[in-house]
């Protein structure tokens, strides 16, 4: 049994887990097993397969962990040579034969890049928001709770959760930890975050959503996009995972390659919004 630690970028996937019809990153692993000859065309899935969580349609992962029979010769990098630049295998580790990815983690973190400017570095619609009521919002979040008014899910919603956030020019950087998340949760504490920073939920409506009484459509809170979310960590003390040194430089390499690519298309947004900016009458 051997796990393997993934990045991908979410965006042109309809989340982790296989769907009819529509690309995912389960899928497209398999397919990429299958090309390596680790999987039979007919099977359903390798030998003792799991993965740590099924990340939603847009979200991203820099440790998505999953773990199968292997053969000895399937590394990193052997496994990057069918996978599409999107996804990238950087590490990976032995595993006792009864290892099991989801049912062996014991922490999953999730970070999200929220973009929040203060007063004056606006131009879109976004509001201003005040750090210091998103840092008040997020430590009530904190703690034990029943997050049932917080997700779709009618079970597994009661939760310890940590989580710290740090300022970087107009995001602010959230981070949460928990054993497991139910669905969509994530995405709603950032909105509760995010609401009460910009003054458009008065901080004791914390209290409310965290009590066992379930809310109305009133105060229900609708989950942030999903693209700004990373599943960054995910925690097996019994593991000890090695990087790749070939892998690591492709991933990388692929990852740098999406960055510059966004970077050359926020400059061309920004340079035809300035202009715009500067030819209109206000």
């Amino acid at each position: 049994m051997r796990a393997f630690r993934l990045a991908y970028d979410g965006r042109p996937f309809y989340g982790y887990q296989r769907q009819p019809d529509v690309p995912t990153i389960e899928e497209t692993l398999f397919d990429a097993l299958r090309s390596l000859g680790v999987m039979e065309a007919v099977d359903d899935k390798p030998a003792g397969y799991a993965a740590a969580g099924r990340t939603d349609r847009g979200v991203s992962a820099l440790s998505q962990t999953v773990a199968f029979d292997a053969p000895t010769w399937l590394t990193p990098r052997a496994l990057n040579s069918e996978l599409p630049k999107t996804i990238r295998a950087w590490a990976s580790a032995e595993a006792p034969n009864d290892f099991h990815a989801t049912h062996h983690a014991v922490r999953r973190t999730y970070q999200y890049s929220l973009y929040a400017p203060h007063e004056g570095e606006r131009r879109t619609g976004h509001d201003a928001v005040v750090d210091e009521r998103a840092k008040n919002a997020l430590e009530r979040l904190c703690g034990s709770h029943d997050f049932h008014n917080l997700t779709p899910d009618a079970t597994g919603t009661w939760r310890g959760l940590s989580g710290r956030m740090q300022r970087e020019g107009s995001f602010l950087q959230l981070w949460f930890a928990a054993g497991g998340f139910p669905r969509e949760l994530v995405r709603r504490l950032v909105t509760v975050v995010h609401s009460v920073a910009d003054g458009s939920m008065p901080i004791d409506r914390v209290d409310r959503l965290l009590s066992e009484e379930s809310v109305d459509g009133r105060y229900g809170v609708a989950p942030a996009p999903p693209e700004p979310l990373i599943l960054t960590d995910v925690t097996y003390p019994q593991l000890r995972f090695a990087s790749d040194p070939d892998a690591c430089t492709s991933s990388v390499r692929a990852f740098s390659e999406a960055s510059t690519d966004a970077q050359i298309r926020h400059r061309t947004a920004e340079t035809i919004a300035t202009q715009i900016e500067h030819g209109c009458e206000y």
